[in-house]
């Protein structure tokens, strides 16, 4: 089995290694091929990546390439996680719209906007290398905004499921409060990418005991912690939202908070330099701890168990996934592209049927989904009254005056990777 990561040379990688090595036996990969056209990144990453494979004993081969023809000929999956801009255009991202009062965030409000016009088009030109390639190859989209990115994939014909962490995330953290294994844990996780919920917690399978209410009752501080809002609101909600709502929940909050410190971006990119000088040094032969603040918590394990169940040699058959509504969501059109509990396996994604959504989230949903309908029609078309169109229906923004501030400020930091700015 030979599989392909667009992006090899990210910081990430080597969790994403991690998982291959540990877990060989869901998934014998034979070839792995880091695919980066930063060659510098790419010796260091792919360097760590083959001493974590040999330290494990996995018995296959990791080679590395600037040629996505090269690297995805032949392979299986193709893996996506790309950072079009790098953490410059990030820290763009989570900058600018406070300018305009809005919160500054690399995959909603207007900086998800302007990271979906930049790498819309990229992904699609990989894609469509892919496909002259090897047709039958599985694409996995871990390149927020994950459920834009997936839409347009799914739109130009493309065999591709997105892929987010949140999901396993509160899978291991609710396994470990309830002292019992992950497998043991399924999730009634509905939404879009970064804006779901989890409407119930079953032991043992889809159809087991709801314990999300003991959950709250006597772990709700805990979660309340981690996602930053306040105990009463999960109480009042009866359900744990993704901390992504926060945004939405409290937005001027965070937009104060965001002002007072560096970016998130300023954060990582101090990060990378420490971990790329890490991944250096030939006596390191595992992932090192500094990666576990770089984010992506489980995203190895996720990415595991969605190969091996769209490849057929093994996975979980239900999965969180993004792919398709096709009427899980009656208020939503077929096309939109959803994050729910799936069943998964060679010829796809199938999502499995959701409880009647409640009209707090599905009214939420179903604004962020229109907002989605227009930044993907400015990605793949460009101009700037798309661009207003998509910023004055996002319900982060949805005033006339910071739209058209945010258009201007997009278009002028984001120029030289929109062809038609």
């Amino acid at each position: 089995m030979k599989l392909a990561v667009v992006g090899g040379g990210s910081t990430y990688t080597p969790e994403l290694v991690d998982g291959f090595a540990r877990l060989h036996d869901t998934l014998p990969i034979g070839e792995l091929v880091l695919v980066d056209p930063a060659a510098d990144r790419l010796d260091l990453v792919g360097g760590l990546a083959r001493r974590i494979f040999a330290k494990q004993g996995h018995p296959g081969r990791i080679t590395t390439t600037s040629d996505v023809e090269a690297g995805v000929a032949d392979a299986d999956a193709v893996l996506l996680q790309l950072r079009v801009g790098g953490q410059a255009a990030r820290n763009q991202d989570e900058t600018w719209p406070l300018e305009c009062g809005c919160v500054g965030q690399e995959t909603t409000g207007a900086g998800g906007l302007a990271k979906a016009l930049r790498t819309v088009p990229v992904v699609l030109d990989i894609a469509e290398r892919v496909r002259r390639a090897n047709p039958d190859a599985w694409i996995i989209d871990f390149t927020n905004p994950v459920g834009i990115v997936t839409r347009a994939l799914l739109r130009a014909g493309h065999r591709a499921v997105g892929l987010c962490n949140v999901a396993i995330g509160f899978q291991r953290k609710f396994a470990k409060l309830l002292e019992v294994a992950p497998a043991d844990v399924h999730l009634d996780h509905v939404g879009l990418n970064h804006l779901t919920w989890e409407t119930g917690v079953r032991l043992g399978g889809p159809g087991g005991e709801d314990v999300l209410p003991r959950l709250l009752a006597e772990h709700g501080d805990a979660i309340a912690g981690d996602l930053r809002l306040p105990r009463a609101v999960l109480d009042r909600l009866g359900v744990v939202p993704s901390y992504y709502l926060r945004y939405f929940y409290a937005h001027d909050e965070v937009v104060r908070e965001l002002g007072t410190k560096p970016s998130r971006a300023a954060e990582v990119a101090v990060m990378e330099r420490e971990l790329l000088a890490l991944y250096g040094d030939p006596a390191l032969d595992e992932k090192p701890a500094l990666l576990a603040r770089r984010g992506g918590a489980f995203y190895s394990e996720a990415a595991v168990d969605l190969a091996a169940a769209l490849l057929g040699d093994g996975g979980s058959p239900v999965q969180v996934v993004n792919t398709y509504n096709n009427g899980t969501l009656p208020f939503l059109a077929d096309d939109a592209v959803i994050e729910v509990q799936a069943r998964v396996g060679r010829s796809g994604a199938t999502p499995l049927a959701v409880a009647e959504l409640d009209p707090l989230y599905a009214g939420l949903v179903a604004n962020v989904t229109a907002y989605e309908d227009l930044a993907l029609e400015a990605a793949l078309h460009g101009g700037r009254e798309r661009v207003f169109r998509a910023l004055l229906a996002h319900p982060l923004i949805g005033q006339f005056e910071y739209a058209e501030g945010l258009t201007d400020r997009l278009i002028a930091h984001n120029r030289e990777h929109l062809a038609w700015a």
